[in-house]
């Protein structure tokens, strides 16, 4: 399997809710690289890149977030690895 690139913003109760920093822990756990980060509309995006498996679990996680946070929506795509990401992080 090679590498690809998971895409998605979350919508919902999903900033203020530490959702950036457990989506990193997630992240760092499956072994992905990329970012989070707080959109001024309210959402949160997320890069990440790994094995195909790996990021359905992470978009699995997004779909729940933290236990405070309240997810309404995930936009979610598949796209190709660039390969560019050292770690995961959040950004602001």
């Amino acid at each position: 399997m090679g590498v690809e690139r998971l895409h998605a913003y979350v919508s919902g109760r999903v900033q203020g809710v530490f959702f950036r920093s457990n989506t990193r822990k997630e992240a760092k756990k499956l072994g992905l690289s990329g970012w989070a980060r707080n959109l001024s509309d309210g959402r949160v995006e997320v890069v990440a890149e790994g094995e195909r498996e790996l990021l359905e679990e992470l978009l699995r996680y997004l779909h729940r977030g933290p236990s405070f946070a309240r997810v309404d929506k995930v936009e979610a795509k598949f796209e190709k690895a660039t390969g560019e990401f050292k770690g995961f992080e959040v950004r602001y």
